[in-house]
């Protein structure tokens, strides 16, 4: 089942990050790295929002809403449908993202910083996909 949204054509890239997740050796080692559930709460250019989660806490599961059902995040970012794609795609930095005001956080910022190898591998697994 894809977790992308059509309202946020950015989100396509959870489905890279769940793909990324796939095996357990992955998994356990997002997790032990993690140690989070991050939230990610996009607005598209039209001012509508949608959020996904990626659970590296326990499971290692990525999906939609803020939390993993009955939980809670522990970092929640904000940002815009272009910025995410473009943090995805390895064009943009968090952490100017976040300086810049583009990006929020809510929650723990120092756990923030623990998503970056996450999303190194869902530009390493969009890179391999794009060479098909």
């Amino acid at each position: 089942m894809s977790l992308k949204s059509e309202k946020v054509p950015s989100s396509a890239a959870f489905d890279d990050i769940a793909a990324a997740l796939s095996n357990d050796a992955d998994k356990k080692d997002a997790v032990k790295k993690g140690g989070a559930v991050f939230a990610f709460t996009i607005k598209n250019n039209v001012g509508d929002s949608e959020s996904w989660h990626i659970d590296l806490k326990k499971t290692g599961a990525v999906g939609k809403g803020t939390a993993p059902e009955g939980g809670k995040a522990d970092v929640t970012l904000l940002l815009s449908d272009n910025d995410f794609a473009k943090l995805v795609a390895g064009k943009e930095n968090a952490q100017k993202l976040f300086i810049s005001g583009k990006l929020k956080v809510k929650g723990d910022v120092m756990k923030a910083t623990k998503m970056e190898p996450i999303l190194k591998k869902a530009q390493q697994k969009q890179k391999a996909s794009a060479k098909l």
